[in-house]
């Protein structure tokens, strides 16, 4: 399965520097972040509307959608699948196979995170 989403990235990163008019992958790249996030979350969307339907074909449809999708946003961002697989080896190894951390531990990770900055804090800063 991991092979299927590197060649798809090896294809992604092949087809950046192509012609938007002729790929749809290289079409995107050329787009904003936002944008890419934007046809991420739309996938994300379908594949939930899909399952609570039972549309089990819909959702493997739109699944390998949403996972192009996040390929091709890995890419602009830089990361790598290897960089993802990575992680899921450190969490295993943490918390066991298929398990989300905590945020006590995504805290102290080696990831960065934004400060998040209480609505109050944020509302009084604006107002000064």
């Amino acid at each position: 399965m991991s092979d299927s989403i590197g060649r798809l990235y090896q294809a992604v990163l092949a087809a950046r520097d192509a012609d938007p008019s002729r790929s749809r992958t290289a079409k995107l790249m050329q787009s904003s972040r936002a944008k890419m996030a934007k046809k991420m979350a739309e996938e994300a969307v379908e594949v939930v509307i899909d399952a609570i339907d039972g549309n089990t074909d819909a959702v493997v449809r739109e699944s390998a959608d949403l996972i192009y999708n996040l390929v091709v946003l890995w890419a602009a961002a830089g990361i790598s699948p290897e960089d993802v697989w990575g992680e899921m080896n450190r969490r295993e190894k943490f918390l066991g196979i298929a398990e989300k951390l905590p945020k006590a531990a995504r805290v102290a990770s080696a990831v960065p995170r934004r400060k998040v900055v209480p609505l109050d804090e944020r509302r009084a800063h604006k107002r000064t």
